[in-house]
């Protein structure tokens, strides 16, 4: 049974979402789920539900990461906390695979010095999964764990994707892209044109530069970028979801008069709602660490929390780790230095 520790404090609404998240997963997942945070608050929660026989166990941590602590700060000074314990028992092989919605910056820190990186991986990646237009899903990575990122760094994240997606959708081949500001290799900035030559050079199936706009098409798979650009790629999406969604919402109830017409559109937005609701895709893998990583939405409800859980169980399952490794050393990827 793989084993999973949940950071219980780090959500906006914890440990109730977390816990209730973890029952779910318990349940319908097959998997044992450590819930670490302060016992006694962990336990309260807990015990508000029949958890009589599901694999689920507390692991007491004295102190908790807040959203406003920056990620030195915690790293340094928050050594008890339900994120650090929770890390240490994926470093100390009582867990395989580390689960929190709480402060990004900081899980990606921890996870990185305290679980620490594979050897033949320089920065791990962060990587977020999008709806497309064509009903499936599309990757970009990095989202963020990497402002500055390197050619070397690009054509790492590049292979972690593409096994990513593999594990994940079970695509044998998936579809690899460079995003850049047009499809032409001579378009895009430095990084971009020598992250290209770096990647027509791998056993992947590349299949060059895209633009911003042909990431939700649906005509390629995993799309790789430096950090920056991902994040602000990943902020911005999620920005127009919401703002999509609004105005569908007010445009349905101002507009139509007749019951059928209500009920047909409220059903189309429904949809809508549900293709893009991050719930559904659980949370973002941190790849390219020792122990398994997924980060959650602070604003994560009980299934995003579960579906997070349901991504780190089958990484683990997939033993993504190892095929990172092993197609890293056999591609010849050698990290960058700096």
């Amino acid at each position: 049974m793989t084993t999973i520790a949940l950071d219980a404090m780090g959500g906006d609404h914890a440990p109730r979402v977390e816990v209730e998240g973890a029952i779910l997963a318990a349940r319908e997942l097959g998997v044992r789920v450590l819930l670490v945070g302060v016992e006694a608050t962990v336990r309260h929660e807990l015990d508000r539900h029949k958890v009589r026989g599901l694999p689920i166990e507390i692991v007491n941590a004295t102190d908790v990461i807040t959203m406003t602590d920056s990620p030195s700060h915690a790293f340094r000074r928050k050594k008890e906390s339900s994120l650090h314990v929770a890390a240490r028992l994926v470093r100390d092989g009582q867990a395989e695979a580390l689960v929190s919605a709480g402060n990004t910056g900081a899980v990606m820190t921890i996870a990185r010095f305290v679980i620490g990186t594979l050897p033949s991986v320089d920065r791990p990646a962060l990587a977020a999964a999008f709806p497309n237009m064509k009903e499936k899903i599309s990757v970009i990575l990095d989202v963020g764990a990497n402002v500055d990122s390197k050619p070397a760094q690009i054509e790492q994240f590049a292979v972690m994707g593409e096994i990513y997606y593999r594990a994940i959708w079970g695509v044998k081949r998936p579809r690899i892209a460079l995003l850049s500001i047009g499809e032409e290799e001579a378009k895009g900035n430095e990084l971009t044109r020598e992250a290209a030559i770096l990647l027509k050079q791998l056993p992947l199936n590349f299949v060059g530069n895209v633009e911003g706009r042909d990431v939700f098409r649906g005509n390629v798979d995993v799309v790789v970028c430096d950090g920056f650009i991902g994040n602000i790629a990943l902020k911005l999406s999620e920005g127009l979801v919401e703002h999509i969604g609004g105005m569908l919402k007010k445009a349905i109830k101002s507009s139509l008069r007749s019951q059928i017409g209500y009920a047909l559109s409220k059903r189309a937005f429904d949809e809508f709602r549900k293709r893009t609701d991050y719930s559904e895709t659980g949370g973002a893998p941190l790849l390219g660490v020792r122990g398994i990583t997924v980060i959650g939405h602070g604003r994560s409800n009980p299934n995003a929390i579960k579906n997070a859980i349901r991504v780190a169980a089958e990484l683990c399952r997939a033993r993504v780790n190892e095929k990172i490794e092993q197609e890293l050393s056999s591609a010849a990827a050698v990290p960058a230095r700096g």
